[in-house]
């Protein structure tokens, strides 16, 4: 079983704007990184996974590493 990187994960969370390098101009949007597919990166325009050496990161505005939700003790 190969080790998992964490590190990889956390760089290319959902909601990152990406370019593709083989096509430059082409921007997208992760959409998942699923740890146990090769390649782990699913992009929200393109039905092909794909690995973080195709892709070039432009933004990352819109990256939310959690969900905060407020609770409410009665």
């Amino acid at each position: 079983m190969s080790q998992i990187d964490w590190e990889e994960a956390f760089e290319y969370l959902p909601g990152l704007v990406v370019e593709l390098k083989s096509r430059p101009g082409v921007i997208d949007t992760i959409a998942a990184y699923d740890l146990t597919m090769v390649p782990p990166i699913w992009l929200e325009k393109d039905p092909r996974p794909r690995y973080p050496h195709e892709l070039q990161i432009v933004s990352r505005e819109r990256v939310q590493a959690c969900q905060l939700v407020e609770t409410v003790n009665s």
